[in-house]
């Protein structure tokens, strides 16, 4: 009752004071404030406002928000401990099991593409010139070595 009564005062206040911008001949910004006076009003009629409050002070949708909360708490935790641990169980079982084997796991998408024949398609260089020793690119070329390109 006092949440209705509540709702009905800011409605009147925001009417009043869109009455006065549309008095001062700002009418697009007193239909605005209109606008967002009425949506109270509308709350009150729908008995949204009714709901809220019984839930606000029902001691059992307290506890259901606290179940809420210990859920998504664990699911958040799981996740976490998911990525830390290198990815989901069969991850980490493939994992162990190539480590036994002595391979290193390798993503099928690593391996080069070889195109239509079975030899790789191969580019010749181009020339450098006197000025572009390989001393310039030799930092770029230790980087790519390193990682096997």
């Amino acid at each position: 009752m006092i949440a209705e009564t509540i709702c009905a005062a800011v409605s009147a206040a925001g009417l009043g004071i869109a009455a006065i911008t549309a008095y001062r001949k700002r009418f697009l910004a007193a239909a605005r404030i209109a606008a967002y006076a009425l949506v109270p009003a509308g709350l009150v009629m729908t008995g949204l406002v009714k709901w809220v409050a019984n839930t606000a002070f029902s001691p059992t949708a307290w506890a259901g928000f606290a179940v809420l909360a210990v859920a998504w708490l664990l699911f958040m935790t799981t996740r976490a401990v998911e990525r830390r641990g290198g990815g989901t169980r069969k991850e980490r079982r493939a994992a162990a099991k190539a480590a036994r084997q002595g391979g290193a796991v390798e993503p099928a998408a690593s391996a080069p593409s070889l195109g239509a024949g079975d030899k790789p398609v191969t580019r010749s260089k181009p020339k450098q010139s006197a000025a572009q020793s390989g001393d310039d690119f030799s930092d770029i070329e230790a980087i790519l070595k390193k990682h096997g390109i």
